[in-house]
């Protein structure tokens, strides 16, 4: 397959970006003990994270999804698992459209992304409101 050229069967479901997702969950999560560790936000029975702290936390975690699709095509959870964020015509995904896409999560994410499956499930090109906006597919590399 060459740079720009995409099969149907290429397109990703809700499992893989649901690996992805945990994959990344993990990593977040052990950020967000490192902040609540510095922040003094642990306790005997876990750690919180509220006002300042918590505002760093979503802000890197947007900045991660934003620029990492924009300037890799994916977030480590998604390299690990082989598969990558592109536009629909097979082009590297921009700045723009990677923003849009992760500006939609707060909708796609809506309980417990159920909105973002159901749109996953129901696309011949498997995607999520973000990626329908933005002109985005995530796909096998």
């Amino acid at each position: 397959m060459t740079e720009g050229e995409i099969f149907t069967d290429n397109y990703v479901s809700v499992g893989f970006r649901f690996v992805a997702f945990l994959i990344d969950s993990v990593m977040f999560f052990i950020l967000a003990y490192f902040i609540a560790s510095v922040t003094g936000g642990t306790t005997a029975a876990g750690f919180e994270l509220q006002g300042g702290p918590f505002f760093l936390l979503t802000l890197l975690g947007f900045l991660y999804y934003w620029l990492m699709e924009a300037f890799l095509g994916g977030t480590v959870g998604k390299l690990v698992i082989g598969i990558k964020v592109q536009m629909s015509d097979g082009s590297p995904c921009t700045l723009v459209a990677s923003l849009t896409r992760n500006l939609l999560r707060i909708v796609d994410g809506l309980f417990i992304y159920l909105i973002a499956a159901i749109l996953v499930w129901t696309s011949p090109t498997r995607q999520r409101l973000g990626d329908r906006v933005a002109g985005t597919v995530v796909v096998k590399k």
